[in-house]
């Protein structure tokens, strides 16, 4: 990953954690600036520039650090929230939410990530009875794209380790798996990857890792003894849905046992307005845009119920034929149905568009 330059809040330039982030850019350029926010998206870049016109800032983060995730988000019945560790992504996936979320495609570090692991501290501290409270991250970026550039998993491990009722979920379309491997596993954390069948990946996952990279990854992890969760989100139509999903889902399996997958959700595609709108214009010939979709009950943009119910409930009945436990499989819903019933649901989440 190239930057054409670097955006430094005079606040952490001097934090270990900056000093080991730009040691990785020893060329290019810095600029210390008072607030991230005096300059990241003051004036609109366009989502496509990330192609070619990335800057990199770094500060810290401020406000809420850690914040209840929406409803259902993730398996019924836990606490969860997220937590803002990163803004943005290097890949380009056609239906990211990202492209209509910020005014600016650059990426953002934050390396406050003490006063996150506090805040973390705080929300357990509210929750004593709980057995498990969730902390997502990936909300706004994916959690191991940049992570040899960021690397704040160690500074967060001792965290965990400390904290048993404290669950980690990490999200990523990333292979760079060998910081996790040089951590080793916790029981208390679970690495989930955004998986779709190969020729929606190559259509749709811009610059990501193929299929086959995804699951040789996620191999490595499951022989490391790692907890691993899916994420069949978000799911396109495609008139071989059934066998497209069981060919994925025997992949998957061959490559992780079953007994280390924690948990697969399964969404459909959706968008906001205004991401919709982003997508249009960024790209215009995606054969998505060939679908018949319409505003939806949220006034998100969505396949027609009927298909959105079918889609679901085939991609969950090729699970569990093929051994995967039911009460592992969860549907990213917009609300409740009986069509997903047998099985936990969920509400759709934003953040399982990566």
């Amino acid at each position: 990953m190239k930057f054409e330059q670097v955006f430094v809040e005079t606040q952490v330039r001097d934090l270990p954690q900056t000093v080991k982030i730009l040691k990785k850019l020893p060329e290019v350029p810095v600029r210390e600036i008072r607030k991230i926010e005096d300059v990241f998206g003051r004036v609109r870049k366009p989502y496509l520039h990330k192609r070619t016109a990335l800057n990199l800032y770094i500060g810290r983060k401020e406000g809420h650090l850690v914040k209840e995730a929406p409803d259902a988000y993730g398996l019924l019945g836990e606490p969860h929230f997220y937590f803002i560790h990163s803004y943005n992504c290097i890949y380009e996936c056609e239906y990211c939410y990202l492209q209509g979320y910020f005014k600016s495609p650059d990426l953002v570090l934050f390396v406050n990530h003490e006063e996150i692991q506090a805040e973390m501290a705080a929300v357990l501290r509210r929750f004593p009875e709980r057995e498990r409270v969730w902390f997502h991250a990936g909300e706004f970026s994916d959690s191991l794209a940049l992570t040899s550039l960021s690397q704040e998993w160690p500074l967060y491990w001792p965290f965990f380790e400390e904290h048993p009722r404290a669950w980690l979920e990490l999200r990523t379309k990333a292979v760079n798996v060998r910081p996790l491997l040089q951590l080793g596993p916790l029981p208390n954390v679970v690495v989930t990857f955004s998986l779709s069948p190969e020729e929606s990946t190559l259509a749709l996952d811009r610059g990501t890792p193929g299929l086959g990279n995804r699951l040789a990854a996620m191999s490595r992890l499951a022989k490391a003894g790692f907890t691993l969760g899916v994420h069949y989100d978000p799911v396109v139509y495609r008139d071989d849905l059934e066998s497209a999903y069981r060919e994925l889902t025997g992949a998957l399996l061959a490559a992780v046992p079953e007994q280390q997958i924690a948990y697969i959700s399964v969404g459909v595609v959706r968008f906001t307005h205004e991401v919709f709108l982003e997508f249009k214009r960024n790209y215009p010939e995606s054969t998505l845009l060939k679908e018949e979709m319409s505003a939806s009950f949220d006034n998100k943009i969505r396949y027609p119920r009927p298909q959105r119910l079918f889609m679901l409930k085939t991609i969950r009945d090729a699970c569990l034929e093929l051994g995967v436990s039911p009460e592992k499989v969860y549907l990213c819903m917009e609300e409740d149905h009986p069509a997903a019933q047998g099985g936990e649901v969920a509400r759709t989440a934003e953040a399982t568009h990566r």
